[in-house]
């Protein structure tokens, strides 16, 4: 098995039509995604090799029975983009867009949560993969192999640096989740971990955090009395000086809460193994696969 996309996901992409966007498309398209649709409005009627376009997400759902979105409009139409997604009745929305006011970030949390029905991953994340299954978003599958580790990430960068040092000691992922670092994200690594505790394929956990916000110290609390699978985290910003941000916009530090040192110390107190860095977190992971 692998967690939120799979060879049943059926992917419409909201922006098709655009330069970043048709791009991925046609990568995900290439790894073997079941691209079905896209939605750019005014350009209904066309079609990206091979692929329909259509005005709006409920025309391309009746059409093309998409199940997944991925959104790569401008920040400025990106929370109604994800909530004519919703509407329409897809299922699992990955909104790879940056930028997003977090007001808007926050008035699409709302009314998901409210409406509920449809998964949120992002904004401002590169998306999911579960390798030799389906790739949604701009992760480098190439870098990746099937396996049994399960992976979320804040980062983008780290993700793949992550997947990369795990490839080269053999080990693969079942699925990996990138859940981007704005305030306000459609999942957490509660949400996700969650996934991975149930997915039977999945038997090792890695998380990827950074400093700022208190994301990994709820992720703590909830591995405590809720996941059973062995956890290895990572926080970025060990070595950042005291006060220093990064570029993330959640990644926010307020006097001791949000750093690294104490979200490892969070992590540990509840079991996890925390890596200083990625590859001795690739080596923490490779020590327990072996055991």
């Amino acid at each position: 098995m692998s967690v939120i996309v799979d060879k049943q996901t059926r992917l419409c992409v909201s922006g098709i039509t655009g330069r970043e966007g048709s791009f991925h498309t046609l990568n995900n398209r290439a790894y073997g995604t079941q691209v079905v649709s896209g939605v750019t409005p005014g350009k209904g009627g066309l079609d990206l090799e091979g692929i329909p376009v259509f005005n709006t997400f409920r025309e391309a759902v009746a059409a093309s029975d998409a199940n997944t979105a991925m959104v790569f409009v401008p920040p400025a139409f990106a929370a109604d983009s994800i909530l004519e997604a919703a509407d329409a009745g897809i299922e699992t929305i990955i909104a790879i867009t940056e930028g997003i006011p977090a007001h808007d970030e926050l008035r699409v949390y709302a009314q998901l949560r409210r409406a509920g029905g449809a998964r949120l991953i992002g904004p401002n994340c590169p998306g999911v993969l579960s390798p030799g299954k389906a790739n949604v978003g701009i992760i480098p599958a190439a870098f990746f192999r099937e396996g049994n580790v399960g992976v979320v990430s804040r980062s983008g960068t780290l993700t793949y640096q992550v997947g990369h040092e795990l490839a080269q000691r053999g080990l693969g992922n079942s699925s990996i989740v990138g859940i981007g670092g704005d305030p306000v994200p459609g999942s957490s690594f509660v949400d996700i971990l969650e996934l991975f505790q149930d997915d039977p394929e999945t038997e090792l956990i890695v998380i990827a955090g950074e400093i700022g916000g208190r994301a990994e110290e709820d992720a703590a609390e909830f591995i405590a009395g809720h996941v059973t699978k062995p956890v290895v985290a990572y926080i970025a910003g060990f070595t950042a000086p005291p006060g220093k941000t990064m570029g993330h916009a959640g990644a926010i530090v307020s006097g001791s809460q949000g750093t690294a040192a104490a979200k490892a110390a969070a992590l540990e107190a509840h079991g996890v193994r925390v890596g200083r860095t990625p590859t001795e977190v690739a080596d923490l992971v490779t020590e327990i696969a072996a055991k």
